[in-house]
C-alpha cells in the first residue's frame, strides 16, 4: 500500500517542508500529512482491511484538510519500522496512525518515539502498550485495559455459572500470556478481586500443536469455564482435546482474535469460536456517530460491507475514530506543522467518536483514553454463518442486548 490515498496530491521530494498543497481563499497553504501504517501483506493482512478501508473512505472528505498516505507494515516489527521511516523521511508525515499487531504496533510506537514524531494507536491493551514500551513523550493510544477485559469476562462467568468460579486460563508463552498474568497490571489481579480462582498452568507455545496438559489441569481442578487469548486455530485445538478427554465446559471467555468473526481465522462450517464469548468494543448497534460527517455506526458497518462484499469487523471503528482524532488534533493544534503542538493538541483531545467518547485528558495514565466494553458471544447467525451477539451491555450505554447467552455445547 506504499501510495497516496488522495491521487490530486502530489508526493513532495525528500527534505521538502510541504507536504501538500491546497488553495485557500486563492492562497496557497500547507496541508498536513497523516502517514497511516497498515497491514497489507503477511500473516495480519485481513486485520487490516477496516484501515485501508477507512482511508479510501475518509481521504476525498478530509481532502484541503489533511493528505492521508499509508505504508504496508508487511505484518512485521521490521516492516513496520520501515514504514515509520518512509512515512516520516520521504512523505514528510506530521502525525503517524496505526491499528493491531502485537509485534506490530509497538514497532510504530517505538520508531515514532525515535523520530519524535507523533503517533496515535489503537487495538492494544492500554496496560500492555504503556508499561511494556519505550518512553511515552511523541505517542498516544486509546484501548480498554486487561482490567476492562478481566470486569467483562467476570460479568459472563457470573451469568453462566454463578459468582466465585473456578475458571481455567489458556494463555500462552509470550506477551498476551504474560501480560495477563501480570500480578500488577494484567487481567489476574481484576479477575481476583472479583472472587473467582484462577487456575494457570504454564503458558503454551503458538501455534500449540497440543493442549492436553491444560486439559488435565483443568479437571484436576473442577474447572468449567475457561479464558484465553487463543487464535482461532489454538481454540481448535483445546476444544477437540477437552472433549475427547472428557472436559465438559459451561463457557469459553476469549479476547484477541476473537473479536473478528470465526471466518476471519478458520472454516465457518467447523469454526471453533462457536458459543464463544468475547468482548464487544463496536458493533453497527453502537451508538456513536462519526465527528467529522455525522456518520452512524450502523451506517459505517453497512458501506463496509457493501463496498468489500466482507462482514463487518471490530476494528472497523476504532480506524475510523484515529482518523477522526487526528484531524482534529491538526485543526486544533497551534501550529499543525509543529510536532510537539500535535502531540499537546492529541494530549488535550476531548472528541464523541464512531467509537464513543475518547478523552485524554482523564485517561487511567498519561497518552490513554479509553474504550468502553460489553460482553458478547459469537452465535450461528442469519446474515452472517456466524454473528457477534451482544450479551451483556452494562460497560456501554445505549447499546441494546442482542440475545442470551447460550450454552458452549448448544446446537452441537
Amino acid at each position: 500500500m506504499d501510495r497516496t490515498n488522495d491521487e490530486e496530491e502530489r508526493m513532495p521530494a525528500p527534505g521538502s517542508p510541504a507536504v501538500g498543497r491546497a488553495a485557500a481563499g486563492g492562497a496557497a497553504v500547507a496541508v498536513p500529512t497523516v502517514g497511516v501504517v497498515v497491514a497489507r501483506t503477511g500473516r495480519l493482512a485481513r486485520l487490516g482491511d477496516p484501515l485501508a478501508y477507512v482511508m479510501d473512505l475518509l481521504a476525498p472528505k478530509l481532502r484541503g484538510r489533511l493528505r492521508l498516505v499509508g505504508r504496508d507494515s508487511r505484518s512485521t516489527a521490521e516492516g513496520a519500522r520501515r514504514a515509520v521511516r518512509e512515512l516520516v523521511e520521504v512523505e514528510r508525515a506530521g502525525i503517524v496512525l496505526t491499528l493491531a499487531g502485537t509485534e506490530v504496533l509497538p514497532a510504530v510506537a517505538d520508531a515514532c518515539e525515535e523520530a519524535a514524531v507523533p503517533c496515535l494507536s489503537s487495538t492494544f491493551p492500554w496496560q500492555v502498550y504503556y508499561h511494556g514500551g519505550a518512553r511515552r513523550r511523541w505517542t498516544y493510544h486509546f484501548c480498554w485495559g486487561l482490567d476492562d477485559i478481566a470486569e467483562t469476562f467476570a460479568d459472563l462467568w457470573e451469568a453462566a455459572g454463578g459468582t466465585e468460579r473456578t475458571v481455567g486460563c489458556l494463555w500462552n508463552d509470550g506477551p498476551q500470556g504474560n501480560w495477563s498474568r501480570h500480578r500488577t497490571h494484567g487481567f489476574l489481579p481484576a479477575a481476583r478481586a472479583r472472587g473467582h480462582r484462577l487456575v494457570d498452568p504454564p503458558g503454551y507455545r503458538e501455534p500449540a500443536e497440543a493442549l492436553g496438559a491444560h486439559v488435565a489441569a483443568f479437571r484436576q481442578e473442577g474447572v468449567d469455564i475457561v479464558t484465553s487469548a487463543a487464535t482461532g486455530a489454538d481454540l481448535g485445538v483445546f476444544r477437540r482435546e477437552a472433549a475427547a478427554r472428557g472436559l465438559r465446559l459451561r463457557l469459553i471467555t476469549c479476547s484477541r482474535w476473537l473479536a473478528y468473526p470465526p471466518a476471519a481465522t478458520g472454516p465457518a462450517a467447523e469454526a471453533p469460536q462457536t458459543n464463544v464469548a468475547t468482548l464487544v468494543y463496536w458493533t453497527p448497534a453502537h451508538p456513536y456517530r462519526s465527528s467529522i460527517d455525522g456518520t452512524t455506526a450502523a451506517e459505517l458497518a453497512e458501506g463496509y460491507e457493501r463496498s468489500t462484499g466482507n462482514q463487518w469487523l471490530q476494528p472497523l471503528g476504532l480506524a475510523y475514530a484515529l482518523v477522526e482524532v487526528a484531524a482534529h488534533a491538526l485543526a486544533t493544534a497551534g501550529d499543525p506543522a509543529a510536532p510537539s503542538s500535535v502531540a499537546a493538541a492529541l494530549g488535550a483531545t476531548r472528541l464523541e467518536t464512531v467509537a464513543g467518547p475518547l478523552d485524554w485528558t482523564s485517561g487511567p495514565v498519561p497518552h490513554i483514553a479509553t474504550v468502553r466494553l460489553a460482553g458478547g458471544q459469537w452465535q450461528r447467525g442469519r446474515r452472517h454463518p456466524y454473528e457477534l451477539v451482544v450479551v451483556d451491555d452494562r460497560g456501554v450505554e445505549g447499546l441494546p442486548v442482542g440475545g442470551e447467552l447460550v450454552p458452549l455445547d448448544a446446537g452441537q
